[in-house]
């Protein structure tokens, strides 16, 4: 199969759904979206590994990336792809995180020949799973040269709304000491797990909040999700862990937040405990302050959708805010649905993202 980039942007995205591409396994994924790209002149393509950048070089006054990845959680009974009896709606792995997206890149790299800024169009690889794996964390260590830009639009799904920067996400270990002994002698012991009581009820009685960072609500989240000890049945647990993830406002720092959680615990009257990082990524500020910014929010709005919002997870746009690069979320699909079973995406917000992007790329 060789990929038609000039062909309806919703039959590029099933074909795109019709190549399997789980991460870590997006070979052919890559070679189809490498060799359809290479086809266009006006496009410089680099592969580092199985991601892709192809860029213009006109030298315009402002360069722009639009970004995307190419992998997908594992399939699950979804691929091939399906439209359903009216032909408005497609189904399938990726249709929502994030092959939809991708196709709309794929569509106007190959048609814009002549954009009013340069574009830095990237496709990168596992983007699913841990982030030593990313591909576009990859590309900023290997050749930072090629993110260099003015201003960043990542694909994911916000169901064609733009989605300013991101929440923070940090993961700790609340370990809490005990004494081993025999269940049948438990008062030899001290029970760690019994100790992890006042953790988990300062947790409950925590009151998330709202934090507004450059005019977008950032909703705040802290919670247990996970609880560690004991080694048999009969035996007294001389540790515990309480696992805590923390989605934080990007109005503060990684640190800052770490901070926060300790802060929580302590005054929750825990005893003996140590905070053990095991996850930790910074957030993005929306910079929609910025002109290019403010130029691509007018582009959007004048496809009729509503305006920008806070995107509540985390994203590759931290990428670029930590490259100094302002960037939004902007993609087809319900971000509710992705991963989901039955996952899809209408064809009409598919073809109204790309036309909000061509409007911005060629005003």
């Amino acid at each position: 199969m060789t990929l038609d980039l000039t062909a309806p942007v919703e039959e590029l995205a099933k074909a795109l759904i019709d190549i399997p591409s789980v991460s870590g396994e997006e070979q052919e994924i890559a070679a189809q979206v490498e060799s359809a790209l290479r086809e266009h002149a006006h496009l410089e393509v680099t592969r580092l590994g199985n991601s892709i950048v192809a860029r213009t070089t006109l030298g315009r006054a402002e360069r722009v990336v639009v970004a995307g990845h190419l992998d997908t959680v594992p399939i699950k009974g979804n691929v091939p792809g399906r439209w359903d009896d009216d032909g408005a709606t497609l189904w399938g792995r990726g249709a929502v995180d994030m092959k939809a997206g991708v196709a709309v890149q794929l569509s106007l790299a190959a048609a814009l020949t002549e954009p009013t800024r340069d574009v830095t169009w990237v496709f990168y690889d596992q983007e699913e799973v841990e982030e030593t794996r990313n591909g576009l964390g990859r590309i900023s260590r290997e050749r930072p040269d090629l993110l260099e830009a003015d201003f960043a639009v990542l694909g994911e799904p916000t169901g064609g709304v733009i989605e300013g920067g991101c929440n923070g996400t940090i993961r700790v270990d609340v370990v809490l000491p005990g004494k081993a002994a025999h269940s049948a002698r438990s008062w030899k012991g001290v029970n760690a797990i019994h100790a992890a009581a006042p953790v988990l009820a300062a947790l409950a009685d925590y009151e998330a909040a709202t934090v507004e960072v450059d005019g977008l609500s950032y909703r705040e989240g802290l919670n247990a999700v996970g609880v560690r000890g004991g080694i048999a049945g009969n035996v007294v647990p001389d540790e515990c862990a309480v696992t805590v993830n923390y989605r934080f406002a990007p109005d503060k720092t990684a640190d800052e937040a770490i901070a926060h959680v300790s802060d929580v615990v302590a005054r929750g009257g825990v005893g003996e405990h140590r905070i053990v990082v095991t996850d930790r990524a910074e957030g993005c500020r929306p910079g929609l302050d910025a002109s290019l910014a403010q130029s691509f929010t007018a582009a959007v709005a004048a496809t009729g959708v509503e305006p920008p919002r806070a995107k509540l997870g985390w994203t590759d746009v931290a990428r670029f805010g930590a490259l100094g690069i302002p960037a939004v979320n902007y993609g087809p699909g319900d971000p509710e649905l992705a991963h989901a079973d039955e996952e899809r995406c209408p064809v009409s917000q598919i073809r109204d993202t790309r036309a909000g992007l061509e409007a911005w790329l060629t005003s």
